[in-house]
């Protein structure tokens, strides 16, 4: 018993040793406890990116949305307002005030209800532009407005609502639509631009003409002479 016990505790403190010494032995070779610095004091590796170029699509402008705005699309987007508002003349107030004649008003302008003072401290009307910027992030247009509703994040859907709110009580009038940038390289406005193929086969035939002589007659593209003068047609 006790030979075997001994055997064993021999055996275990042998491992012990080997693992002790492979631990000092990679440590030393793999440098584990070293707090050297990478080259130029730089840790890790940097990856270096694309160059954004141009940024991002901006999109059409409000006039040109405004243009192609659907009021019977806004009605449909505007389904998720009637929790709170109503838009239809004379229509009471609920958590949020009624919406008839808002476009072209002044802003928290509607008698008999409650404004934060975030947006009655705003001053203005909802034009075009503010109602557009309203709709798309409320929070962001009166940071401290009462309104819960996150907001609008696509274009033709603020459009759309606007367009729907000036069925109710009439608007201001419309943003103008961004006038087109104008082509380049329009045929013709290039600097020293030489004549065209036909303008330029034109001039040729003209100055071989003048060379043959007034006398003689100028060869035609579907004629052929022979060896003795004589014109054949093909």
């Amino acid at each position: 018993m006790d030979d075997r016990f001994n055997t064993a505790s021999g055996w275990v403190l042998f491992s012990g040793i080997v693992a002790l010494g492979a631990s000092i032995a990679s440590g030393m070779y793999f440098h584990a406890d070293s707090q050297e610095e990478f080259e130029d004091g730089e840790w890790g590796y940097f990856v270096e990116g694309a160059e954004e170029e141009g940024g991002e699509d901006a999109g059409p402008d409000l006039g040109t949305l405004l243009a192609s705005a659907d009021a019977t699309a806004g009605e449909q987007v505007f389904a998720k307002c009637t929790a709170c508002h109503t838009i239809e003349q004379g229509g009471a107030n609920g958590i949020g005030p009624n919406l008839y004649g808002t476009m072209g008003k002044a802003i928290a302008g509607h008698a008999g209800f409650a404004y934060s003072s975030a947006l009655a401290d705003k001053g203005g009307q909802w034009t075009w532009e503010n109602m557009d910027a309203w709709l798309e992030s409320p929070r962001g247009f009166a940071n401290g407005t009462k309104m819960s509703f996150a907001g609008l994040s696509k274009p033709e859907d603020r459009a759309n609502v606007m367009e729907y709110l000036a069925t109710f009580g009439g608007a201001p009038a419309k943003p103008a639509p961004a006038a087109p940038e104008a082509e380049e390289g329009a045929e013709g406005d290039a600097p020293g631009a030489g004549p065209g193929p036909v303008e330029g086969a034109e001039a040729g035939a003209a100055e071989s003409a003048a060379g043959m002589g007034a006398d003689q007659p100028v060869p035609t593209d579907n004629a052929a002479t022979d060896n003795e003068g004589a014109t054949k047609v093909d």
